[in-house]
C-alpha cells in the first residue's frame, strides 16, 4: 500500500505558500518550506507575520492576474514576497502602514517575476533568482530610514562558534542569526535534495573561511560572509560535471560584496544574483547552455541591511 505524500494532506494554497519559502533556497519542496517557516517562528517570531503576508500577497496577486497555476504552485510568485516581508519587518518600526507596504511590494515582485518568466524559458535568458527582491529592497531602503537594530554579540573563536557560523550562513539568507535556524534549514534542504544541501554547506564554509582569512571574525561567525556563497553554490552546483561553475560563482560573490558596500548599497542577495549571471554569461561565451534548478527558470514540467 503506497504511503500518502505530504501534498495529499496539504491544500493547494498551502503547498504554494510553503513552496514559496523553499524557493528561497531554489527548491520546490513543501516540507523544506515548512522547516524554513519553523526556523523563522523559533528564531525571529516578530518577522513571521511579515514573511507570511509577503508570501500570501505574491500568491494572491498571481492568482488574481491569472498567472499560470503551475508557476503559482511552484512558489515562483511568493519567495520574493517572503524576503521583502522579512526585510521590511526587520528594518522598519511597526505602524499601520507596514502591512500595506509589504502587500504592495510583494504584489509588485510577483508582477515583475511574471514578466521575467515570459522570457526565462528562452535558452539565452538569465534567471531572475532574487533580483526582484534586491531591486525593490534597494528602492524601499533608499526612501526611508531603517530603525537601528542592536548589534549581535560575536562569540569567541572556537570550534562551536565556527560550526555556528557555518549553519548561520544558511539562516542569514532569511535574516536569521540563530544557529538553530540554520540547522532547521539544513534539514529541510536534506529532505529536498541532499546534493543541494551539500553545496549549500560548501558555500557557507567558503564564505566563512574567506572572512577568517581576512580577519573579519564577526562576518564569519555570524554567517554574514557565507550566505551569498551558499546561494551561489545552490544555484550553480546542481550539475556534477561542471564543478567550476559553483566555485567561480562563490568567488565572484565574495568579490562583488565589498564593491556593493563601497557604493553604499546593502548587499542583500545581490552578490549571489550578479555572480550567477556572470557565470551564466561565461558559460554562454563558451558555447554551453546552463540548466539550473532555479526560481524563475522552472523546469518544463511545473516544478539585515547586510
Amino acid at each position: 500500500m503506497p504511503v500518502p505524500s505530504f501534498n495529499a494532506f496539504c491544500p493547494d494554497w498551502a503547498t504554494a505558500l510553503l513552496n514559496g519559502f523553499s524557493q528561497i533556497f531554489l527548491q520546490r519542496h513543501p516540507l523544506c518550506g515548512l522547516l524554513c517557516l519553523l526556523a523563522i517562528l523559533i528564531s525571529a517570531p516578530t518577522l513571521l507575520g511579515g514573511a507570511l503576508l509577503g508570501a500570501l500577497a505574491g500568491l494572491l496577486t498571481a492568482q488574481r492576474r491569472g498567472y499560470a497555476k503551475a508557476d503559482r504552485q511552484a512558489g515562483l510568485f511568493s519567495y520574493n514576497g517572503v524576503l521583502l516581508g522579512l526585510l521590511l519587518s526587520l528594518y522598519l518600526p511597526w505602524s499601520v502602514l507596514l502591512p500595506p507596504l509589504i502587500i504592495a511590494a510583494s504584489g509588485l515582485s510577483a508582477i515583475i517575476t511574471q514578466q521575467w518568466l515570459k522570457h526565462a524559458r528562452n535558452p539565452g535568458s538569465l534567471p531572475a533568482y532574487t533580483a526582484p527582491f534586491v531591486g525593490l529592497g534597494w528602492l524601499l531602503l533608499s526612501l526611508m530610514e531603517p530603525t537601528q537594530s542592536m548589534p549581535q554579540a560575536v562569540p569567541p573563536l572556537n570550534l562551536w562558534s565556527l560550526l555556528g557560523g557555518l549553519v548561520q550562513g544558511l539562516g542569514q539568507i532569511m535574516f536569521l542569526g540563530q544557529p538553530l535556524a540554520g540547522v532547521l534549514i539544513l534539514i529541510g534542504l536534506l529532505l529536498a535534495n541532499r546534493r543541494a544541501a551539500a553545496w549549500a554547506l560548501i558555500g557557507s564554509a567558503t564564505g566563512l573561511a574567506w572572512a577568517l582569512l581576512h580577519q573579519q571574525h564577526s562576518q564569519a561567525l555570524l554567517g554574514l560572509a557565507g550566505y551569498n556563497c551558499a546561494l551561489a553554490a545552490l544555484a550553480l552546483g546542481q550539475q556534477a560535471r561542471r564543478p567550476w561553475r559553483p566555485l567561480l560563482g562563490m568567488l565572484l560573490a565574495l568579490l562583488i560584496t565589498p564593491g556593493l558596500v563601497t557604493l553604499g548599497l546593502a548587499p542583500l542577495t545581490a552578490p549571489f544574483v550578479l555572480a550567477c549571471w556572470l557565470v551564466h554569461a561565461s558559460t554562454r561565451v563558451l558555447g554551453r547552455t546552463p540548466a539550473d534548478n532555479a526560481p524563475c527558470a522552472p523546469p518544463a514540467t511545473p516544478p539585515r541591511l547586510r
